[in-house]
C-alpha cells in the first residue's frame, strides 16, 4: 500500500508540473496578432 501513496503523489507532482508549465505558458508567452490576407482560389472580386 505505501508504494500506492509513493505512485500518486509522483503522478499528482508530475501533473501539476505539467498544468503549471501550460498554464504559463499560456498567460505569458501570447503570440503577436497578425493579420493574414490570402487569395481564395476561384473567387474574383467584381469591382464597380
Amino acid at each position: 500500500m505505501p508504494s500506492l501513496f509513493r505512485f500518486l503523489i509522483v503522478v499528482a507532482t508530475f501533473g501539476g508540473l505539467v498544468l503549471g508549465g501550460l498554464y504559463v505558458l499560456a498567460t505569458k508567452f501570447e503570440p503577436e496578432q497578425q493579420d493574414v490576407s490570402k487569395p481564395l482560389p476561384g473567387v474574383k472580386i467584381r469591382k464597380q
